[in-house]
């Protein structure tokens, strides 16, 4: 190789880590979640009245508030389970359920089709309050039921994705074990391995400890740090206090469908509005 050719080849050479390196810092700066002025409404029911909410790549958002005041229905808003009345939602800086597209020489927006809309969502997985195992399969075949039938995963390859997920939530002793036989606690974490599965860039929690008995909290929670210490980008909607405090590296508090006060974990402490100090006052 001559001195000339070996100067060209480290120069694209260069460039071309310089161009990954700046492809990184963007999407490092690019928000992972970006909710703007973002509206829902159930026919009269005005749930979501202008919601903004930035989420950036490896953070931790937890939303707190009273029932009823639009946590749940904004992350199944960014899931697509439900459709935006207004505003709009971002997900690693592509808008969610609709594309820009040119119709008598105007930019129009048109909603996307169900082939698109699962594209989006294979970026993010949810966890819900109710764990909605199969009954009747096993841990294990939870785990491997999406990999095998929505992204065609060959049987042996999502068994050990599903095994190593499942040990990843300590439940690599219960592979074999049927719903039925595990508590409340296990069946959550299978729940959060199954979603892991997908291999999400973002996962979203809504109430996942609500409907376990007080002592098996705690199991579901250190899953959670667990993936917050990964550097896994969560939303988090919850009442656990303590885990907002010790986790969160945003706190946003919603009451009647606006977003009331955001801000660090200090905001726990020292809330400033009326409305978040009364919440506290309720809750701890």
């Amino acid at each position: 190789m001559s001195d000339q050719t070996a100067t060209d080849t480290a120069f694209r050479t260069q460039d071309a880590s310089s161009s990954q390196q700046d492809e990184l810092h963007a999407r490092a700066a690019t928000p992972a979640v970006e909710a703007i002025g973002v509206h829902k409404a159930f026919g009269r029911l005005h749930v979501l009245k202008g919601i903004d909410m930035t989420v950036m790549p490896g953070t931790v958002t937890v939303i707190l508030g009273p029932s009823g005041s639009g946590k749940s229905t904004f992350l199944r808003l960014i899931n697509q389970l439900e459709t935006l009345t207004g505003g709009e939602i971002r997900v690693d800086g592509e808008m969610i359920g609709f594309k820009k597209v040119e119709h008598k020489g105007q930019e129009v927006l048109q909603t996307l089709n169900d082939k698109e809309i699962a594209a989006q969502r294979s970026k993010l997985g949810m966890v819900f309050q109710r764990f909605n195992l199969f009954p009747h399969m096993t841990a294990l075949e939870n785990v491997m039921e999406a990999p095998v039938h929505v992204k065609h995963m060959g049987k042996s390859e999502a068994r050990e994705l599903a095994v190593a997920e499942l040990q990843r939530v300590g439940l690599g002793q219960r592979l074999d074990y049927y719903p039925s036989q595990l508590s409340g606690g296990q069946q959550q974490r299978v729940a959060i391995a199954r979603a892991l599965a997908m291999k999400p860039e973002i996962m979203l929690f809504d109430e996942p400890t609500s409907a376990l008995d007080p002592e098996l909290v705690g199991e579901v929670l250190s899953v959670m740090r667990q993936l917050a210490d990964e550097g896994m980008t969560m939303i988090v909607v919850t009442h656990e206090i303590g885990f907002a405090r010790e986790v969160a590296d945003q706190v946003v508090f919603m009451d009647g469908g606006v977003v009331v006060e955001h801000g660090g974990p200090d905001i726990i402490d020292h809330p400033s509005e009326p409305r978040f100090k009364d919440f506290l006052q309720h809750v701890l």
